[in-house]
């Protein structure tokens, strides 16, 4: 693995870090889009103010779980799942393949900080892909043939980011005693 340098602060506020709650009076759409956002968000501050080197650390041995781990795994599900199975764009796996399904958590090569901004354009690009879509619009797992809406899509990253929000609040409080909401 390569030094990095640290992880510029533009990546967000300490742990305390401003979030806007969802709409406790939104409709379907307002609530599954500000749901999805506040735990991008909240993922982001887990990762608030730690150097690329804290970010990679594996911090509960024997576990390959890492911050860094987590933010390539996450990049690659915003472009799997909106990009790929659901927009059916021909885009290439991130971090991913059949011969090395765990290389986002194995294979900490690379910057930090492109990382981050790699991330920041998937979100972005599942942003533009939501707001152009209807929540019954469907899109095609490729593992099965089967269908599946937006609306189930859009339900499946807020489990995926919420699962992984607990394990981030584990490796942070174990880097620096971080915590956070």
């Amino acid at each position: 693995m390569t030094e990095h340098t640290t992880v510029p602060t533009t990546y967000g506020p300490r742990l305390s870090g401003e979030r806007s709650d969802p709409a406790p009076l939104g409709d379907e759409r307002q609530a599954l889009t500000e749901s999805l956002e506040y735990y991008r968000r909240t993922f982001e501050l887990k990762c608030t103010g730690l150097d690329p080197g804290q970010l990679s650390e594996r911090s509960v041995p024997p576990s390959t779980l890492t911050l860094h781990g987590l933010l390539r795994h996450l990049t690659g599900c915003e472009r799997w799942w909106f990009r790929i199975q659901f927009a059916g764009e021909a885009v290439p796996n991130l971090y991913y393949s059949d011969d090395d399904p765990d290389q986002d958590f194995t294979e900490l090569d690379g910057d930090v900080g492109e990382a981050f901004s790699l991330w920041h354009a998937e979100c972005e690009r599942s942003r533009e892909i939501v707001a152009a879509s209807p929540l019954d619009r469907t899109g095609t797992r490729l593992s099965t043939g089967e269908p599946f809406t937006l609306r189930w899509l859009m339900l499946r990253m807020i489990g995926e980011y919420a699962r992984h929000i607990g394990q981030a609040d584990l490796l942070r409080e174990r880097i620096d005693g971080a915590t956070g909401e």
